[in-house]
């Protein structure tokens, strides 16, 4: 039986392109899961040039990314918006379904 390759290697290669990093973030987000979406956030930090760049793309320290980022991060809001701008991003709503206020309207 021929041995299974690690999937590590190519996904770091994926997130290196922007349109597959977006992707894989939205993937993470529609889970639901703020663990889930913090871990997809790691591996494009690390597919895209690791802590040090995206702390200075983000003007976010290094130590407090890892932080932010670990098993119990829960980054606020500016926090979120300031680290994906770092990678190259930026945070939007999408309409999801009809509100209770639009039907009422």
């Amino acid at each position: 039986m021929k041995a299974s390759k690690p999937y590590h290697d190519d996904l770091m290669k994926d997130l290196k392109k922007p349109k597959e990093a977006l992707a894989y973030l939205n993937a993470c987000l529609e889970g639901g899961n703020p663990d889930v979406f913090l871990l997809g956030l790691r591996d494009v930090a690390e597919a895209q040039g690791g802590m040090t760049r995206l702390s200075k793309g983000s003007r976010i320290g290094r130590e407090n990314l890892y932080r932010i980022l670990g098993k119990k991060g829960n980054p606020e809001l500016h926090t979120l918006g300031n680290l994906l701008h770092g990678l190259g991003f930026r945070m939007a709503l999408v309409e999801n379904r009809p509100s209770h206020f639009q039907q009422a309207a």
